[in-house]
């Protein structure tokens, strides 16, 4: 069984999965009469394909007791999806690479530092959201309309997640 270690989340550790939502590095524009900052274009919605559009939601997320073993991850083939944490908690994040299976030597977890969110790429293979602790409430941007924009596969192989290493 492959044990699975948090590594901190990081634009460039995460590119290959879809962008890291974050203020640092982001292009500041003041509005407002200098009241106010906006983070602008912070990450890239797609959700078009096949008639889609975008939707907004509040996940509220229970904690996933640990440790945890790792059976199925999902997709969605139609549009990306982005996690913004409505709290500073650090969480985990499952992914792995694109393909059409999933194998536990795919898999990569990320611990984001609590000020992070993520947005899945179309067709990137990750984990339901994974908050210890407490629950925890996110805002979801999402893709509505036609079309399937879920897939679920259980991974080749077994892998656990032992620890949250302060997620």
């Amino acid at each position: 069984m492959r044990i699975l270690e948090p590594v901190p989340l990081t634009r460039s550790a995460f590119s290959a999965f879809g962008e890291v939502i974050e203020l640092e590095g982001a292009r500041k524009i003041p509005i407002n009469r200098g009241l106010t900052t906006r983070y602008h274009d912070l990450f890239t919605i797609d959700c078009g394909a096949e008639g889609g559009h975008p939707i907004v939601n509040v996940f509220r997320t229970d904690p996933l007791p640990l440790p945890h073993r790792v059976e199925v991850m999902e997709r969605h083939p139609v549009g990306s999806q982005a996690f913004l944490p409505l709290d500073q908690d650090p969480f985990l994040v499952l992914v792995a690479s694109q393909g059409d299976t999933v194998s536990a030597e795919d898999l990569v977890l990320f611990r984001t530092n609590g000020r992070q969110g993520v947005n899945f790429y179309r067709n990137t293979w990750h984990h339901f959201q994974i908050v210890t602790g407490q629950r925890r409430d996110f805002i979801v941007v999402d893709r509505a309309g036609p079309g399937d924009n879920l897939e679920e596969q259980s991974i080749r192989g077994s892998a656990l997640i032992e620890d949250d290493a302060g997620a």
